[in-house]
């Protein structure tokens, strides 16, 4: 039972146990995993976790994160078999589902409901200073606000920079735009969150 808090994401397990499949590379799984149901669950725990990640910090809901998560892979196994590999990653295939189903379910519903972002991605620790603890609270709940006020693409472009650690060039695979525009948006992005914290004093 939720308990009316926002619960955070769940642990999952990421490497596959199947013999003779280096655990770093897709490339053989995805081949097999076209005629194999065992070598997409190993697809699936290797990215489970990540994707579940993103599409929590996207909808700001234990639940729909969930559900959303579990319609990425149904969709993910529906489509293997018409899979090409490109060049690009194997999870930024997963990336651009799971982004396409956020997307749609943003539209579905008629107000945004509010990350719940809980301070991880900006500050990991707290210090331990009582004086330091309520300066650090007031700087991450301004970084917090002013992340909340860009647009939705700017958000999803910080989520996949910071929480998920993912190159320019994966980003732009899930987002739909070239590498070089997503460093031009990053760059706009963290002018825009400077801008916003200096006009409210911050900086």
């Amino acid at each position: 039972m939720n308990n009316g808090k926002t619960a955070q994401p769940v642990e999952y397990i990421h490497r596959s146990s199947l013999p003779g499949v280096d655990p770093d590379d897709d490339s053989l799984l995805v081949e097999r995993a076209k005629q194999d149901l065992q070598a997409f669950g190993a697809l699936y725990e290797r990215h489970v976790g990540r994707i579940y990640t993103y599409i929590y910090y996207r909808t700001g809901n234990q639940q729909d994160a969930e559900d959303l998560t579990a319609r990425t892979f149904h969709k993910a196994l529906d489509h293997i078999k018409r899979y090409n590999n490109r060049g690009a990653p194997f999870s930024a295939w997963l990336y651009r589902i799971a982004h396409n189903l956020v997307a749609n379910w943003h539209r579905d519903h008629s107000r945004r409901k509010e990350l719940s972002l809980d301070g991880q991605v900006i500050l990991a620790h707290a210090p331990s200073n009582p004086e330091r603890q309520a300066e650090a609270s007031e700087v991450r709940e301004a970084l917090l606000s002013a992340f909340k006020r860009l647009p939705s693409d700017r958000q999803q472009l910080l989520l996949l920079k910071f929480t998920e650690a993912l190159p320019n060039a994966q980003i732009g695979e899930i987002m739909g735009r070239s590498e070089g525009a997503i460093k031009s948006l990053y760059h706009r992005t963290l002018i825009a969150l400077r801008e916003d914290l200096e006009t409210r004093g911050l900086l």
